[in-house]
């Protein structure tokens, strides 16, 4: 008698628990196989656990559940904002990658004017850009040494390449961009500043009689020197702050 009371005793709050638990939305939306599931199952006390699954879901679990997907994007006028998770950079991380980049421009100058009578300039546009993310981005991707120098190369070659095929004009200049976009997906080389010397190749006709020598110079040398300034800035943003 006393363990029929026991019994039915759990059996009933077995029941009330489960009856008792809030109901799952019915907002839920399919997911697709290749998505990141979270699935809830219910366990006896009327909790819940957490399931992760990646890939295919199993087929003991129906294909409902919480879609957690890269894709969403903030609303469009957050893009113009600054990011709030930054905090406001401090007056030595304003001065020393400005002063990096100062001494970058400097010493490049220096070097066009000994070139100059071999009609060789040192400092394009370009180079602007690598420093930029140099100094002031030094972990984005693009500041990686193996993006910058396989970006830098690749895609200066394909600008001269561009320019032997189809000359001068509208259809190198849109061809050579497009390989060399191309280019730095397909090696996971990307660089933005690359994608520019293409385009001043084939416009700039000072640089037209370096022919296959531009991969190298003036894009790759200078990337060089702003490596080593690097070196300079980073050290001193980490042992000077003010």
């Amino acid at each position: 008698m006393g363990m029929q009371m026991r019994i039915g005793y759990h059996n009933h709050l077995l029941h009330h628990s489960a009856s008792a638990a809030p109901a799952v939305s019915t907002s839920l939306r399919p997911f697709s196989s290749s998505s990141i599931l979270f699935l809830f199952q219910k366990n006896l006390s009327g909790g819940s656990v957490i399931r992760t699954t990646k890939g295919r879901s199993s087929s003991s679990y129906r294909n409902y559940g919480i879609v957690a997907s890269s894709n969403v994007g903030a609303p469009l006028w957050e893009t113009w904002k600054p990011d709030k998770a930054s905090s406001a950079p401090s007056l030595s991380d304003v001065l020393w990658p400005s002063a990096g980049a100062f001494a970058a421009m400097a010493i490049l100058g220096r070097i066009d004017e000994m070139l100059t009578p071999k009609g060789v300039s040192m400092t394009i546009a370009p180079l602007g850009a690598v420093c930029a993310v140099l100094f002031a981005t030094p972990t984005s991707p693009g500041a990686r040494k193996y993006n910058m120098f396989t970006a830098q190369i690749g895609c200066a070659a394909i600008g001269v390449l561009a320019f032997s095929v189809l000359g001068p004009g509208w259809l190198a200049r849109s061809f050579a961009l497009a390989a060399s976009i191309g280019f730095m997906i397909f090696t996971r080389s990307t660089h933005p500043p690359a994608a520019s010397l293409p385009v001043l190749f084939i416009d700039a006709a000072k640089l037209h009689h370096l022919n296959y020598w531009y991969a190298f110079f003036p894009g790759a040398a200078g990337c060089i020197l702003l490596c080593l300034i690097q070196v300079m800035v980073l050290y001193l943003k980490d042992n000077f702050k003010f």
